[in-house]
């Protein structure tokens, strides 16, 4: 399944190129909010949230309005969490507050499934180089994906797996890296990190995978 991205940041729709170099932005919302509407899911991301840098709350709050949702970017409390469902998100996106002192924070994924249901949080793992990103992807953990989902697999009912390397830059997402993360875990498994056509999207569907795409959308390479 495709999961279009909408990517927030200063109060604009922005494509990063690996996290970091700003490519392309909008703020032609209403465009954007009619062509995802068909999407039973549209991940939507509050980067300046992320980064600690502000955030687009406003924003986040409308585009939850007018589409079902899965909200991710600066989640680091249940209240925070709580803000962003009583705004009409279906689902939430844990990041960088799973992990604390360079290991997995099992016990904060077990409270905050505790109180909302595992079936409304995600667990995001974002890798560069084979290791776990956090913080705006800016910290380089010793944590490897496949023991992040090991570790948080009783607690989330999905997990949003990003390669950074190849984030942005429409070189597709290795597939020998989806297929080995595939058979670590029961859960839903979403990816993202560069895919960039319809037959990238089928063969992920084939392995029981969503694709989260954001830059192919937005420069035409996939029509939505």
């Amino acid at each position: 399944m495709l999961i279009p991205s909408i990517d927030l940041m200063g109060g604009k729709i922005v494509q990063l190129v690996q996290g970091e170099k700003k490519a392309l932005e909008f703020e032609n919302f209403g465009d954007w909010v009619d062509r995802f509407a068909k999407y039973p899911v549209v991940q939507l991301i509050d980067l300046d949230a992320a980064m600690g840098m502000g955030n687009n709350r406003a924003l986040l709050m409308e585009f939850c309005r007018q589409l079902s949702c899965q909200v991710g970017g600066g989640i680091r409390q249940p209240e925070e969490a709580r803000g962003v469902f009583d705004a009409g998100a279906q689902r939430v996106i844990l990041g960088s507050s799973l992990v604390k002192e360079g290991a997995v924070d099992v016990e904060f994924a077990s409270r905050m499934s505790a109180e909302f249901g595992a079936d409304k949080l995600v667990a995001a793992i974002d890798s560069r180089g084979g290791r776990v990103a956090i913080h705006g992807w800016k910290t380089i953990t010793e944590i490897t994906p496949a023991q992040m989902i090991a570790a948080l697999e009783p607690y989330c009912s999905a997990f949003l797996y990003t390669h950074i390397d190849t984030e942005g830059m429409l070189q597709g997402i290795p597939m020998s890296v989806v297929q080995a993360l595939r058979v670590v875990t029961s859960r839903k498994l979403i990816v993202a990190g560069g895919i960039r056509s319809q037959e990238e999207i089928d063969s992920l569907d084939a392995m029981s995978v969503d694709a989260v795409v954001g830059m192919a959308i937005y420069t035409g390479a996939i029509k939505v």
